[in-house]
């Protein structure tokens, strides 16, 4: 990693806490429908219906809503209570509403590196949720560019370093998903670090090993500290 130049930081589950939220929204609305389908099942049918609309919503906690309210309206074949669409949108507003948990070492990692590299988030999601995040996160001073990208493939990143004038082996991102953060990074010759989080979006995961001369794979944030200091 001698030759890098900018160095990207994912931000939810990478940098703060984010899908820990989700679940336990996602537990709430399972109960909201009960009388209709067991957990599991409507478990299983949100998540198709997040699948069936992601081309159409993107990421987010409002995408997450408005599938959470189309899931309400199938499996109640439109017969829903209106008080169960109410409580729908208020375990989404919650989310929006949640607190930001940075998680361990940030700060002192960031502190660490300022001034060496040129630091940069790059996250996927709403727009105005991730601003929020990031203003509520006290960060934003470390960060040199702030990318919120509606997708994370070859395109969104080869997009990314022609903004910053960045050449890809002088690019190293950090992220906890492999699919997003790391697989396209590597396809397009750069750099890129797995920090694995203790729970993962089911999107998100993938079912072979990676293996790439520029993939490295760390158990914490901090113990990428001595690669590049």
């Amino acid at each position: 990693m001698k030759n890098i130049k900018v160095i990207a930081f994912d931000a939810d589950d990478t940098l703060w806490v984010n899908e820990p939220y989700f679940l336990e929204a996602e537990q709430k609305f399972c109960a909201l429908l009960e009388d209709y389908l067991p957990h599991h099942s409507v478990s299983q049918e949100l998540f198709k219906t997040e699948m069936q609309n992601l081309s159409l919503y993107g990421y987010g906690v409002k995408s997450f809503m408005l599938c959470m309210i189309e899931t309400v309206l199938r499996v109640t074949n439109n017969t829903a209570n209106p008080e169960i669409l109410h409580k729908t949108i208020q375990y989404g507003q919650e989310l929006l509403n949640k607190p930001i948990e940075l998680l361990d070492d940030v700060k002192e990692v960031l502190e660490a590196l300022k001034g060496k590299y040129r630091l940069v988030v790059a996250t996927k999601g709403d727009l105005l949720d991730q601003e929020r995040k990031l203003s509520k996160s006290g960060l934003a001073t470390y960060f040199h560019h702030i990318e919120i990208m509606s997708d994370k493939k070859e395109k969104d990143y080869e997009k990314l370093l022609k903004h910053l004038d960045c050449k890809p082996e002088h690019f190293l991102m950090l992220g906890n998903s492999l699919k997003s953060d790391v697989m396209p990074v590597l396809e397009i010759g750069g750099h890129a670090v797995h920090i694995p989080y203790h729970t993962t979006w089911a999107h998100e995961q993938i079912d072979h090993t990676l293996e790439h001369d520029n993939f490295y794979q760390v158990k914490a944030l901090a113990e990428i500290l001595p690669q590049l200091l």
